[in-house]
Order: structure tokens, then sequence, then C-alpha cells
């Protein structure tokens, strides 16, 4: 792949703590990572995301970073993960890790010595009022586990801001020493090797935020600055960010008004995942259209970065009341599934009852859509969640290898463990592990990795452009296509129970061979377009033609 390699990638996140322990102390680390590289190689992922590596105390799951320049001794030392990137690199596979730079931990040493006195030298490097603010509450993100965003310190005599929780206090990014120490925190992991970063909570990171005022200025020319940085210090590195803002104002966090891409190069598509979510609950595609038709023009160079199930909660906020009490029906139905009144923090598998035809449904429709797919470790195997585990944890729990102890995740007793392991139900570890699905051709886990074999070999899924086929079709069916220089695919998907019939002879001129690349079942081979059959949530992938100069 070129300097646009991201727009072909398939990305795999995952937290190294629950992934493989190598030392048997209970917690996860690189050397046991890098003992999978392999198994991910077989996957077909071609590039690595890693949540934080950094020293944490670990009370948000490393997103309270105490040292931006090293990795969390209890995952290994610097040595190790420079290891990992170049055998990461010996198997096609690119790494990308976690930015956390909108706040640190209480901890860090800047915080420390900034509410040591008010001329410390970090004083000016997190936001500080010397009077109590009008309103503690002030872009509060966590409602029901968190009660204000304003906190008022002893020592510096003082209240600071954290838009999360009071252990996270925000960094002053107004200050241009900040802007610059970032600047330098990336320079730093670009120089050993790694090919970009997940930037967290991006609307944070450029806001200047003043209190009282809950439309703080946003300093969005930062995110130019950062582009040119990482693009002189490593051409072909990627900026990805999480950016959950209104769908107007996605354009600019890619570039500026001339259109040129000159800031973000991917953005997640939160109004996709909760479109794909209101679909999958209601069998109906037509909030899926809505999405295609509703996404803003990205200037070239620009992607999506789709995803059905992330490392955080399913984020139902930009959908209407109405619509998130259609999901939470289907999905979430008990108060314990859902988290911040907009979320439900499950697993796709469980969500949809373990029931085969529709995870593959599901994964189908993500990885045919326009942008680059995003899988959670986990997913391809099909694990649950352990609703028992607070917050976000219950879909954090250690990957399952194998019918061994501890699902062949440690050798450590359990009680060791940094996260117990689901050993009970359905979804427990002697039912679901990578051994077992190895061994079956069958299987969840084969199925994965036939259809991202598929895409890979259709390149114009995530690089081309991906428009709704506007052909009546009966009700719960999508169909959509994908053009490019490769060629041109079709895709069907029925989100509703009944086998049915699809007319597609209008793309018939089109098509030169058509033929079936990936399906639910074994259809009769394709000859004409106008009478295309398929099954209660099935799915096939069509390919019309492929591009002359391929």
């Amino acid at each position: 792949m070129g300097d646009r390699w991201y727009s072909e990638a398939v990305v795999y996140c995952l937290d190294i703590d629950t992934y493989v322990d190598f030392d048997g102390d209970g917690v996860g680390d690189i050397r046991g990572l890098i003992g999978r590289l392999d198994y991910l190689a077989r996957l077909g992922v071609t590039c690595l995301w890693l949540h934080p590596v950094h020293p944490s105390p670990k009370q948000d799951d490393g997103y309270d970073p105490t040292d931006f320049y090293t990795v969390d001794p209890r995952f290994g030392t610097l040595g190790d993960f420079a290891d990992l990137l170049h055998q990461a690199r010996n198997r096609g596979i690119r790494v990308i890790i976690d930015l956390v730079v909108n706040h640190t931990s209480d901890q860090h040493p800047w915080f420390q010595s900034a509410r040591s006195a008010p001329d410390s030298l970090h004083r000016d490097w997190y936001v500080w009022s010397e009077h109590e603010p009008d309103n503690r509450r002030q872009g509060m993100v966590f409602p029901g586990e968190q009660h204000e965003t304003w906190t008022y310190d002893r020592t510096a005599r003082a209240w600071y801001y954290h838009r999360f929780y009071p252990f996270q206090p925000d960094l002053n990014v107004a200050n241009p020493a900040v802007r610059a120490e970032i600047k330098k925190i990336m320079s730093f992991w670009l120089q050993l090797g790694v090919s970009g970063f997940r930037m967290d909570a991006v609307p944070f990171i450029i806001e200047q935020t003043e209190p009282g005022n809950s439309n703080s200025p946003r300093h969005i020319e930062f995110l130019t600055e950062l582009r040119q940085h990482v693009q002189w210090r490593r051409g072909d590195a990627v900026l990805l960010a999480e950016a959950n803002v209104e769908p107007d104002q996605l354009p600019v966090f890619f570039g500026d008004s001339g259109g040129s891409a000159n800031r973000l190069h991917m953005l997640f598509d939160f109004m996709l995942n909760g479109r794909l979510m209101l679909a999958l609950a209601r069998q109906d595609p037509e909030p899926v259209i809505e999405a295609l038709r509703d996404s803003p023009t990205l200037p070239e160079g620009g992607q999506w970065a789709t995803f059905l199930r992330n490392h955080d909660e399913i984020d139902l906020s930009r959908l209407t009341a109405e619509q998130r009490t259609e999901v939470y029906a289907q999905f979430g139905p008990d108060e314990s599934m859902r988290i911040y009144d907009r979320g439900i923090r499950r697993r796709l598998a469980s969500m949809l009852g373990n029931d085969r035809r529709r995870i593959e449904l599901a994964y189908s429709l993500q990885f045919s859509l326009r942008g680059t797919p995003v899988l959670r470790y986990g997913e391809e195997i099909g694990m649950g969640e352990d609703l028992s585990l607070p917050g976000r944890q219950a879909i954090r729990t250690p990957m399952q290898w194998s019918y061994q102890p501890n699902a062949g995740f440690s050798t450590a007793e359990p009680e060791k463990l940094v996260r117990p392991v689901i050993d009970k139900g359905e979804f427990g570890y002697e039912r679901v592990n990578v051994t077992a699905q190895r061994r079956d051709p069958k299987s969840l886990l084969a199925w994965f990795e036939r259809m991202i074999r598929t895409l890979r070999e259709a390149p114009e899924c995530g690089s081309g452009s991906t428009t709704h086929v506007d052909v009546p079709t009966p009700p719960g069916v999508l169909a959509h296509r994908a053009d490019g220089s490769t060629g041109t695919m079709v895709f069907l998907h029925n989100l509703g129970t009944d086998d049915v019939e699809v007319d597609l002879s209008m793309l018939e001129p089109e098509a030169d061979l058509p033929i079936d690349v990936l399906s639910d079942r074994n259809y009769e081979p394709v000859e004409k377009l106008d009478r295309l059959r398929l099954a209660g949530y099935g799915y096939r992938w069509i390919r019309l033609c492929r591009g002359r100069d391929f």
C-alpha cells in the first residue's frame, strides 16, 4: 500500500493487558502480543491499534497517563515495544497507539508541579480558576457517574478543570508550551516506529476552556499544525481521531474551508455507527441509507473509520430519544446493560442473541460500507461481556484463546488476573475460544478470515466511492455498491427474516461476468441480475466487473 495505506487497511484494536500474558503475572504484556502476531496476520489484520501503553494508576484503564515517554512496566520495556514494531512490520502489520493528551493523571509530575505554587513552571499547563466557577458541571461527559467538572485543590488554592473524572485534569492547549510538548511526544513515538496515532477526544484537545463558558472557542488550527508536524516526521503516518460532534462540524476536522485535507486523515463515523444499530434493531436498512446520504463530503484523502463495537460503550447520543428507546428495547433491555444514559455496554454477539446469521450479516455490512473497518479484539470469535464488572470493563475481559485454565490468557492464579475471564454461560471460554474455532472450518473465526481476504481483493470498498443502489427492493433489503479504479462491487444485505428475490437488472449493462465472491450460503451462480435470491439475514457480495487497468 502507498501513502494512503489506511484507506485499504483492516484495523484491529486491543488492550495489551487483556490480550496475552507471557510472564504469568496475570497481566497481558508486549511479549505475549508478539507471540500472537502470526494469528493477527492470518486473520488479515494490516494495522494494530493499541489502547494506552503508558504508565498509569489505571483509574481509567490507562487513559490517565503519568508519563508519555515510556510504556507501562507491567507491559514490558521500550525495548520490548521496539521489538513489537519490528516483528509486526515483518508481517505487514503497522502499529498505531492511543494519544491521550487532552488530560493527564493527577499523579503526573506536571500536575504535581502545577499545584505546588502559583509561579510553578507547569502552573499554566492546566486550566485553573481562582474563583469558584458559576457552572461546576460545565461540559460534563459521564452523566450518572460524574458529578462535576471543576474541583477545588487545597494545595493549589484554586479550582482545576477536568472534562472527565477529577483524577484527569485537563491540559491547557491555549498554552504554546503545551502544544509544543504534544508535538514532542508524537515525534518520540514516530521516531520509535509507530505508524500514527488514534487521538482521544479531539474536540476537547483543541478546546480553549473558559470558566463558565459552555461554548469555549476551539483552536482548530492546532490540528493543522499537528498534521504538518506528523507529515514532516513521517510522511505516511496517520491521525485517526475520535470526534463525536454534529455532522455539519465534521468537515473542519478533516481540512480547512478551502477544501484541503490538511488536518486529520481519519475520523470514526459515530453517526453511521448509531444508524447501523438502529437498522439492526428495526431490521430495516433505511437508517443506513440515510447515513450514507447525509454524510458530509470529505476532501481528497479524508477517510471514515467504521465500527460496530469499539473499546467504549455503543454511543447512541446521535439518535433521537425515541430511536434510542428502540435500540435499548432490542439490545439493552436491562438497565445493567446501559451506561451514561446514552449507551450500551455489551458485545455484538450477545446483543444479537448469539445468532450466527445476524453476526455475519452485521459484520458483512460494516466491512462492505465506505471507509476503513475497525474490529475489536474477540469479536472475531464472538466473545460476550461480563455485566458484573463496572462500567466499560464489561467488554474488556481477557481474550479467550483456548480450553486451558484462564482461557489460555495467563498461567497466573485466577485471583491475580487483571480482570476475570468469562467462564460461565454460552460465552464462557470453554465454548468460545480461538483453539476450538481454529479446528472448525465453519467457525466464526474461519468466516472472518475468509471475509477479510475477500475484502482485501476488493480495494474499491475502502478507497472507492460507496452509494446506495436506489431500486425497489423487498422490505429489509439494502443494496449498495462500491466503485473504484479496481472495479465495481455490489452488495446485498437482508436485515429481515424472510427469504426474498432482488431485481438488479438495471445494473446488467455494467456487468462483464457477475460473480458471487462472498455470501451467507451457496446460491445459484449469477447469470442475470433480475432474480437474485437472498435468504433471511442473508448477504451477497457480487463483483460486477474489474477495472480495465487492474
